[in-house]
């Protein structure tokens, strides 16, 4: 755009939270821990003490609230992404939160890391890097061994079992789960740490992040009686398994059905599907979504993905103050990343690429805001874009799953290792 506007200062050192808001931030952790009857369980977990790493699997806003209470009475220092500051940047920032752009390599990030750790306090990280769509764990990055050898402190995982069932991402009501469930566990500890390589690290890691909220549900026997509980569940199963067709699921009360064959499927109270009529291929929502991505694979071996070129309005977040509307353009996801171009109110053409390499997933919002309705969310180092299609048929899914498959496939090419769960 003509007019420079000011960027987000990424290079502001992480401080200590304020010691007057850190009681705040118990106050408001403590009331939905309580209302979810949350059960925290410890392992290896004796004497634990900061300074350490805290890795946390991401479902709901609720994880916020568990990590506050499961490293009670200690503060922590958290990673947040951009948009989580609109508004509120002075405050985040003296709570201890540090700002990071989705799926870019940030050096500074690693700095700050370490400046964290160098204070004594805890380093709090979300590595999905974004809430997962269907309560299942999502890719992890290959760089998080490193990571933990060059912190040299104690890594631990925080594993929390519910939060998708209560509010899942595609539908963001309370359904009042309880008890919800979280497991805290030192996978290393310093002294341990230095003996084991990135490589075994990581497999660590990723075998701590297996869950599955809806096998949980199901074992746990817990029932979800809100009559929307299907609403928005067509967001993430985007293609009919009955006749293949895409972008013509929907979703009204308990059900989700096929706008094309007009076959529909009911949601149980424990979050089990069922065909209204004939056979029921998925009764497990993870095991439908799996499929979704077998086919997206299958178009990226062929060669043959493509969103099409898809119209999009693009808004712009270059710092916490508000979005600022970049203007209307055109968005095409295929074989060679994302690019985006357009004309900006002023008249300037604008332009983001994302090229395979660069992007091993991407972060995707449903009807974010209330506003413009899905967006895919793309990031550099300066500036976040959401980017919204409209008047076509498209699900930013498949874009999601295809981002991963894609990068697995240039990976493979390049005779990179591709390692189950790791980016």
């Amino acid at each position: 755009m003509k007019k420079e506007v000011l960027r987000f200062d990424m290079k502001k050192p992480p401080v200590k939270t304020k010691w007057f808001l850190q009681p705040l931030e118990w106050i408001l952790s403590w009331p939905a821990t309580i209302q979810h009857r949350t059960i925290i369980r410890k392992y290896r977990a004796e004497g634990l003490k900061p300074p350490y790493l805290l890795l946390c699997s991401h479902n709901a806003f609720m994880d916020f609230k568990v990590a506050t209470k499961a490293i009670f009475p200690y503060r922590a220092n958290y990673v947040v992404a951009i948009d989580g500051f609109i508004g509120r940047e002075q405050l985040l920032r003296d709570i201890g939160c540090i700002c990071k752009r989705k799926f870019t390599n940030d050096v500074t990030l690693i700095k700050h890391l370490r400046q964290v750790i160098k204070n004594g306090n805890i380093a709090v990280i979300y590595p999905e890097a974004r809430y997962s769509l269907c309560g299942t764990t999502a890719v992890l990055p290959a760089s998080l061994g490193k990571l933990c050898r060059l912190l040299g402190v104690p890594v631990v995982t925080l594993i929390c079992h519910g939060h998708h069932i209560n509010s899942p991402f595609w539908n963001l009501h309370d359904r009042g789960v309880a008890p919800t469930e979280a497991d805290l566990t030192v996978l290393y500890t310093a002294e341990e740490l230095k003996n084991a390589d990135p490589d075994e690290i990581n497999k660590k890691i990723v075998d701590a992040f297996q869950y599955d909220d809806y096998a949980w549900q199901k074992e746990k026997n817990i029932r979800v009686t809100y009559s929307g509980r299907a609403e928005g569940l067509h967001k993430v199963l985007y293609q009919c398994p009955a006749c293949g067709t895409e972008f013509r699921m929907s979703s009204k009360g308990t059900k989700i059905f096929c706008g094309s064959c007009g076959k529909s499927w009911t949601m149980s109270e424990c979050g089990e599907l069922s065909a209204d009529e004939g056979q029921t291929e998925f009764s497990h929502i993870p095991d439908w979504y799996e499929w979704e991505r077998d086919n997206v694979r299958r178009e990226v071996e062929a060669g043959t993905y493509s969103s099409g070129k898809l119209p999009v309005r693009v808004d712009s977040l270059p710092n916490a103050k508000k979005f600022i509307s970049l203007g209307e353009g055109f968005m095409t996801h295929d074989m060679n990343g994302f690019t985006v171009t357009g004309t900006d109110p002023d008249g300037d053409p604008f332009e983001m690429v994302k090229p395979v390499p660069s992007l091993y997933s991407c972060h995707i919002e449903y009807e974010y805001l209330g506003k413009y309705g899905d967006c895919v969310d793309l990031n550099t180092l300066e500036d976040t874009w959401y980017v919204y299609p409209h008047d076509c048929e498209f699900s930013v899914t498949k874009m999601a799953l295809a981002t991963e498959e894609l990068h697995y496939a240039y990976r493979r090419a390049e005779g990179m290792p591709c390692k189950k769960g790791l980016a």
